[in-house]
Parts: structure tokens; sequence; C-alpha cells
């Protein structure tokens, strides 16, 4: 893409177009069904059956117990209704009277007993906005009717993983690099499809550069690649990109919207920020940094207080438990404590199963699973793992230091308790002259202790003990307790340690790590995917069960999860492999005739053309106009400092009140698991790019930085366009610039001609996407 420059109030017209305007949309993902049932499964259907069905069902008219006329347990009787009317209209939430009862609006209250917390009713009010989705009685999806763990077993994400045969191409349409070119290559012959061309150097080593470590490359980067005509160019330069600790900043990201990470809390009161946090961030930003194999990378986020060869540098033994240790706390006063127990563990075991085992295990929280092969007592097997550990801080020092600073503090609190006696007896006791004097020596001692304490050490948060097991809560209810549901793994999956009181948080890991689980491996190479193409292999990465996609190159993924755990589990391996490959090599451009074979580019016939995430575009900007400050970890900083400047990672992530830049641009909700980003484009976003103080701050830099890289404007333009977009301008380019230029200022105008042109730069649409 290319912009031209004829005035200024024109370029802002063309960039709001630009910005809005991608050089060509990639066709959409399908309808989110899988989605909209899991929402209904999880958030519709337990308060259905909780708070409606006795009075509301089938069961309840043969009981002659029925209500209203009306009837909830299946979507014909829903959309039916009852006595009074029409109880809900899809798409439309005020055209019903299901949700006016829900919120007490009027003579008619439901449920009875007591109005739904607001979250459950707005679950509702998305519910029926959203087409409300009911999958009870539709043909086409077939709901479990019991569950048969030896049946489950033969669907195709439980069967173990087996490296097949490598597809033999006999007439190539273009060069096969490695095996996962011949995978993409059979698929492209059966579809009938030529793949496009070669991107070019320029395009290819911006790609590598922004897959790797979200950041532009350098003029002189992109010129050394230029100029060297090796046939190793490209895998030099994968190289130095998995070397830097870029790549790590990069991709800890990546993993961070997975495991939810934030610091501070969204649906309670009075809870201490986690001011430690950062800790896991930059644990995890060294264990991609230092290929930690991912196997080990699970256990020791999983429990790696308790692995046996567990590492003696405290932080890389206890930092990883942040996982969990970050995890959800809810309100607990009006004796919400059960109910709050219950949603903290529900985030637990729905993070952990969907993080790493790509399986949606919380929908068996009331019932079990409608659609694979998890039965509620499996939920609460892996909930009752964790039923009583604690989220606690483990301080990150030798145990003598943390001894010495632990028994400073007790001696403070006895010394400082002995004061506050002796200044209620001096109090209560006028006459006893020895009083004051004590009191003076005590307020002297605990000054003495304060100034001589130890500093604070630094601390991990994590989670911490063994649960105790549990019971199973009869429809997810916690006053409602059924039979036990001994602790232990998945029914539906191996596991090297049996059910029962004795299975702890390391049984978990090693069952979760394990070789011989068929989703570890596959679900992580899926992701990884994921995050180069922009689409998974299985397009639901999250949901490897029966509800998700299943995978467009089945072959290609079992050969990709084999010899990911034959390589170590080393995720330097896979992103090389697949990085060396024709497929990642090739130009993004959209083809007439293979549009109408495969539009949406599931077959990988050609690149992907993707938008900036809004960290890797924060930085970009920071690092084009000279600003970026490369300091790697420490503390977070906030966002709302338009003259912060370091790296996005780094900024604070709240859930309470997500910052008005990440929200803005689509970053993920922190409160729950994020597989994928949405992308949208709205006004906001242009309006940012041109009034925002931190545009405007980077337009200032850019144009200083520029002024000295160049004696003619000619030059500048130049340096401006390499600095940017990694390229030469066009002889056009440069001569509507220099136009531009040349204009005379108004008199409103705050800014200078250059600084003008070097703000739309950096908002241009070529510097937002990449091909």
């Amino acid at each position: 893409m290319r912009l031209g420059f004829a005035g200024f109030t024109m370029l802002r017209i063309a960039l709001a177009v630009l910005l809005i305007t991608p050089s060509f949309v990639s066709a959409a993902d399908p309808a989110p069904d899988a989605k909209a049932v899991e929402f209904f499964e999880t958030k519709i259907r337990p308060v259905l059956v909780e708070n409606c069905y006795k009075c509301h069902s089938e069961d309840a008219e043969k009981q002659k117990k029925l209500k209203g006329g009306l009837k909830l347990d299946s979507k014909a009787s829903l959309l039916k209704g009852g006595d009074t009317g029409v109880a809900m209209v899809p798409g439309k939430p005020d055209a019903g009277k299901l949700l006016k009862t829900l919120k007490y609006d009027g003579e008619v209250q439901m449920p009875p007993k007591g109005k739904l917390p607001d979250s459950v009713i707005a679950d509702f009010e998305k519910w029926i906005a959203d087409g409300a989705i009911d999958p009870r009685g539709e043909t086409g999806i077939k709901l479990a009717a019991g569950i048969d763990i030896a049946k489950g077993k033969q669907f195709w994400s439980f069967q173990p993983p087996k490296e097949p045969s490598v597809p033999q191409i006999r007439k190539s349409k273009s060069e096969i690099r490695n095996q996962i070119d011949s995978f993409i290559h059979a698929k492209w012959d059966e579809k009938g499809l030529t793949p496009a061309a070669l991107a070019d150097k320029r395009t290819l080593i911006r790609r590598a550069y922004f897959g790797l470590t979200g950041l532009p490359p350098a003029p002189e980067d992109v010129d050394a690649f230029l100029a060297d005509n090796s046939p190793q160019a490209f895998e030099k330069v994968i190289d130095r990109l998995l070397a830097s600790q870029h790549y790590g900043e990069k991709w800890a990201r990546h993993w961070l919207d997975v495991a939810r990470y934030a610091e501070d809390q969204a649906h309670t009161f009075g809870v201490k920020p986690k001011t430690q946090a950062w800790r896991y961030r930059d644990w995890v930003i060294a264990a991609f940094n230092s290929d930690m194999p991912y196997d080990r990378f699970v256990k020791l986020q999983i429990a790696g207080d308790m692995l046996p060869d567990a590492p003696d540098d405290p932080f890389t033994k206890f930092a990883g438990l942040g996982f969990l240790g970050l995890g959800a706390e809810y309100y607990r006063d009006a004796g919400c404590g059960l109910r709050a127990d219950a949603d903290e563990l529900d985030d637990r075991v729905d993070t952990l199963t969907r993080g790493f085992l790509g399986l949606t295990v919380a929908c068996a929280r009331c019932h079990d699973h409608k659609f694979d092969p998890i039965p509620t007592r499996d939920y609460y097997s892996l909930a009752g793992i964790y039923a009583g550990t604690k989220l606690s801080d483990v301080p990150l020092a030798p145990p003598a230091e943390v001894k010495a600073y632990t028994d400073a503090q007790n001696n403070l609190k006895k010394t400082e308790a002995a004061l506050k006696k002796a200044q209620a007896d001096a109090k209560a006791k006028p006459d006893d002259k020895t009083l004051p004097k004590k009191v003076k020596e005590l307020t002297a001692e605990v000054a003495k202790l304060k100034k001589e304490m130890p500093p604070p050490l630094p601390v991990v948060h994590v989670v911490s003990g063994n649960g105790s097991g549990m019971k199973i809560l009869i429809r997810g209810n916690p006053t409602a307790k059924g039979d036990d549901a001994p602790k232990g793994f998945l029914q539906v999956l191996p596991s090297p340690t049996k059910s029962g009181s004795e299975f702890t948080r390391l049984d978990l890991a090693n069952a979760i790590a394990s070789k011989d689980n068929p989703l570890t491996a596959r679900v992580i190479v899926n992701r990884v995917w994921a995050w180069h193409f922009g689409r998974g292999l299985v397009n639901t990465p999250s949901n490897f069960g029966a509800l998700g996609d299943k995978p467009s190159h089945p072959e290609l993924l079992d050969w990709l999860a084999v010899n990911f755990a034959k390589n170590g589990w080393s995720m330097k391996w896979l992103h090389k492999q697949i990085m060396m490959t024709t497929v990642y090599q090739l130009e993004s451009r959209p083809d007439a005739t293979n549009d109408k074979i495969d539009a949406a580019n599931i077959s990988l016939w050609r690149g992907t053309r993707k938008r900036l995430q809004v960290e890797d575009w924060r930085d970009t900007l920071l690092a084009v106009s000279g600003n970026l400050d490369k300091t790697p970890g420490g503390p977070t900083f906030d966002l709302r400092d338009a003259n912060a400047k370091r790296r996005t990672v780094y900024a604070k992530v709240s859930r309470h009140e997500l910052n008005g830049l990440l929200r803005l641009f689509d970053f993920p909700d922190a409160n729950v698991t994020a597989d994928k980003r949405t992308e949208t484009t709205v006004p906001q976003q242009q309006l940012f790019a041109l009034n925002s103080e931190f545009m405007v701050l980077q337009a200032k830099a850019f144009s200083a930085r520029l002024e000295k890289l160049g004696k003619t404007d000619s030059e500048r333009i130049t340096s401006a366009y390499r600095l940017a977009f990694g390229r030469q301008p066009e002889k056009r380019e440069i001569e509507l610039a220099e136009r531009f230029l040349k204009l005379p200022l108004k008199p409103d105008d705050k800014l200078t001609r250059w600084q003008q042109y070097a703000q739309v730069l950096l908002a241009s649409n070529e510097l937002m996407y990449v091909d």
C-alpha cells in the first residue's frame, strides 16, 4: 500500500480511510456456533436447571406443578412461551417476558426465592441479544446421553498422535523445503489450488521480525539481508531473532493471553493488588528465551514447588506458579464464601484445561458435558486437587535470608505488642511511675527495630498446598453436595497415577506433560501455528472437543506434535521448522481463481496479511520514532503516562479497569483465558492515531530523528520510509511528500509540517499491517 499527500486536510481524511480499510480483507472466520453453544452450556443452561426447571419443565408438568404454562427445558417450549405471552425473541432482549422477570421489572419476578446476581442477568441479556443459540433438541447436534468413556476415547483428539507418512509430491508447484511443505502441498493438489509466489525479501524480513520479536527490522538489518545471497540468508535471520531477548518478550505475551495474566481483581473489594505479579511475566519471558522444554514449562506452572528435580534457583522453581497463583478472587462477604470458593476453583479448572489440554472441562461443572466424554465427576476430581489450596506469597531468597527477615518481623510485632500494652497500662495506672519509662524504652526499641529491619524480600504469588478433594456439587450448587469425586485426572486421558486421596498437583502436572497425553503437544503446536499464520490447523485453539473445529490438516498436526516431542519439546525448533518452509514465505496477494475454491485460505495457498496487535503497534511507534527503551524485565509501568517508553509487555494489566489504549485495540479480557484476539475497526482507533498525546509525542520525536538523517527533504523522506516501512519510497511518494512539506502552515496548526508528515506515516495502514 502506498500513501499520497496533497494537503494535510486531505491527508487526515485519507488516513482515516486507510486505517479503516486494509489493502484486501481476509475472509472472516466461520460463524462462532461452537462458542455460542458453549456460552449456553456454561452460562445459561445451569441457571435454568438450578432455578427454573422445578416449576417450568416437562417433569413439572407431569407432576402437575407447571406454573404459568411455561416450560423452559427445551428450545421449542422456550420460544413458544406461556400463559402471559412470548418468553423470549432471539436477537431482541426487550421483546419477551423472560428478561423482564429476571430483572424484577414488573409484577412477575423470577425466581421467586430471590433475584439472580446482575452478572447472571447480564449473561441472559447477552445470550438473547446474540441470537439465543440453544442446542436442546436441535438436529445436527448430538447431545451426550450418559458418558461412554471407552467410546469417547475414539474421538480424533483423544487418540494418540502417530507420525504419518510424509506425502510424496511428484509434480511440485513450489519448492518442497521440509516435511511441512509436503503436507501443505498435498492439500493444494487435493483442492486444485496453485500457491502464490514467494514474498520478496523486504516483505519476508519484516514478517520474520514482527513474527518473532514484535519489532520492525532496522534499515541496516534489511540492507544486510538483501545483500546476503547465500542459501542460508533467511535461516541466519531466524537464528539471530530466536537468540534475541525480544523473542521472549513477544512470545511470552502470547502465552500471557492464555494464562489470563493480570495484576489485580475485578470480582471483589479489598483484595490487595498483586504488586509483584510481574515476576510471573518475567518468568515466562525467561522460559521462552532459554528455550525451556515445553513439558518442563507445563510442570513448573502446575507444581514447580513439588518437582523432585526442581531447580535450586527459587525464581525458576516458584515464579511459574503464578499461572494459577494470579487467578480470580471473588467477593466473600454477605454469605458469599461458598460461591466464591466454587467460582475460584472453576477459574483454575477452566484455565488449566483450556490452556494445556484444549478442553472445555468447566462445561461439566453443573452436569455431564453435553458433547465431550467428561462427566461431572471428572470436573470435581480436578477441582478437588485445588480445593483447600491457598493463594500465597513465596519469598525469592535463600532460606537463611528468609529466616532472618521472618525473625526480624516477628520481633518487631512482639515489641509493638509490648509497647501497646505498656501504653494501655500507663493510661490505666497513672500512679505507676515505672510505666512511662517502660513506654519510652519500648518506643525507642520499636524505632530501632524498624531502622534495622531488612528490606522486604521479593516474592512471587503462587498456589500453595494440595487439595483435600471434594464432593460433587449437585448442579453446581455449593450447598448441595453429592457423591465423593476422588482426586484425579480426566478418565478419557491416560494418567501415570490412579485417582485417589493421594493424587497431587505433581501427579496432575505429570499427567498433562506426559508424552502419552494425546492433547498437550497437539494443543501447543497448534497455538504456535495459529500465532504465526493467524489461523490454527484447528481453528478453535482452546477447544479440541466435539464442538471445536476439526483439523484442516490432521496428518500435519500429528506430524508436528510427534516431532515436537521428539525434538525435546523445543519451541525454537518448532518456530524454525515452520518459518523455513515455503508456505511460510509465500506472498499474501489474493488470487481470483484460488479465492473461488478457498477464499478463507484454510489450505494456506498464500501468506496471511495481519494487523499488528496493540503491543507490537505501540512498540513499533516507539522504535521508529527512536524513543523505545529496550530495558528488559522488572516492575510494571502505567500506560496512562504518555511519556512511558518501555515495551508494552511490561505495562500494567488490570482486570478491574483495563487501560483505555489496550481496550481500544482489542486486548483480551484478562478475567478469562484467551485463545485468540478479536479484531475490530472503530472510529475511536483513528481518533487516537490523530489526536492522542502519545501519538503527537512520537511524531515530534520521529521528525527530530529524521532531521538528523539527511541534508535534503528527499534524503529525510527516504530515511522515514526505511525506518517505518523497511523499504525505499517510490518517486511519486517523494514528490507528493515534498509538495506537502512546502505548504504554508495554517494559524491553528500546532505541529510543524514535518511533524504532521511524521504523524501520518506513524498512523498509516502500511505501518500497522504486515504482509
